[in-house]
């Protein structure tokens, strides 16, 4: 055999081992343990999320998967560990919301959406609601616009950061409504105040106002996915409503690192998928903390994180805000 024939096909083995590392690789994973970093503290919706699947995910791949809180700092500790661990054993377990309003909350950004977030897999929609006093005795957006036209300045409202808080900023300018906005440092203590009427509106996840609202002093007008929620069939969508601007998937999933191969990502998606299907407690303990479950892979996701992020540009156009960057 000649010497260029051998070149030829030494060169030819090496590109077809690199064309079949990625493949490789995701069948090997995972070698060690594998960390789910949340970036909010035990208890909440996510974190809950975060260790059912971590459970499930240990006895189907043999390795520990374990969840590290790290709330704080408007989801940027959880991002900064994520982005400095660098290593595809340490994934990012969010809300898309989470990051998709930090451009136009914070003059520069510690790491790069586009390419430190790789989209793996969406775990579940975050169900987001518009809700009242129930002393207002109101029962409709519609009935809520009619009032705070028909009384400006008389409302109060509050929002959760992040999606909630635009979401609430483009409806009261879309419908040209004078209500006041009072800014919580714990987001926790409004329902209660929604309750007991010192604030009239509120723009949340539904899972924070679903006790009041069974104990009667809150009402629920809409909730902003396009699904009704589970424990709530008979709130509308607000869509539903009439209402379509309103209309806005918060979506929660598990991201990797920069340079993270689809075949992994592609993967562990995989995996995601059948442990869901194959346990139903799952989808029933999410609906209890305002979730709906729905696994995809990383295409489907990241196109719903991408439609989330124009939505956020979309309000933050209509309202006067600027992404810095």
């Amino acid at each position: 055999m000649g010497l260029r024939r051998r070149r030829f096909l030494q060169l030819a083995a090496g590109a077809a081992a690199c064309a079949a590392a990625p493949a490789i690789r995701a069948q090997a994973y995972p070698a060690r343990t594998v960390h789910f970093i949340v970036p909010f503290g035990p208890g909440s919706g996510t974190d809950i999320a975060a260790r059912m699947f971590a459970e499930r995910l240990t006895t189907r791949w043999g390795k520990p998967v374990v969840v590290e809180n790290r709330p704080g700092g408007d989801g940027m500790v959880a991002i900064s560990a994520f982005v400095g661990a660098n290593d595809d054993h340490s994934l990012l377990l969010v809300p898309a919301g989470t990051f998709a309003v930090h451009p136009y909350e914070h003059d520069k950004l510690p790491y790069d959406p586009d390419h430190d977030l790789l989209p793996i897999a969406g775990l579940a929609v975050i169900v987001l609601a518009i809700s009242v006093s129930a002393s207002l005795g109101i029962n409709s957006l519609d009935a809520l616009v009619a009032f705070a036209r028909a009384n400006p300045g008389h409302l109060n409202a509050a929002a959760a950061n992040g999606n909630s808080d635009f979401l609430l900023s483009g409806f009261l300018k879309s419908a040209n409504l004078q209500i006041a906005k009072v800014p919580y440092r714990d987001i926790m203590q409004a329902p209660n105040d929604l309750g007991e009427g010192r604030i009239q509106v509120l723009s949340s996840s539904f899972v924070i106002v679903q006790a009041p609202m069974q104990a009667g002093r809150v009402k629920v007008l809409a909730v902003t996915s396009r699904e009704r929620a589970p424990t709530a069939p008979d709130v509308p969508t607000a869509a539903e409503a009439g209402y379509p601007a309103l209309e806005l998937e918060s979506r929660m999933g598990l991201f990797g690192p920069r340079g993270m191969p689809m075949a992994l990502r592609e993967r562990i998606a995989a995996d995601l998928r059948e442990v869901a299907a194959d346990d139903p407690l799952i989808a029933t303990r999410l609906a209890a903390t305002g979730q709906i479950l729905k696994v995809n892979g990383p295409a489907e996701f990241g196109a719903s994180v991408e439609e989330l992020r124009a939505k956020l540009a979309a309000i933050a156009k209509a309202v006067g805000m600027k992404a810095a960057r």
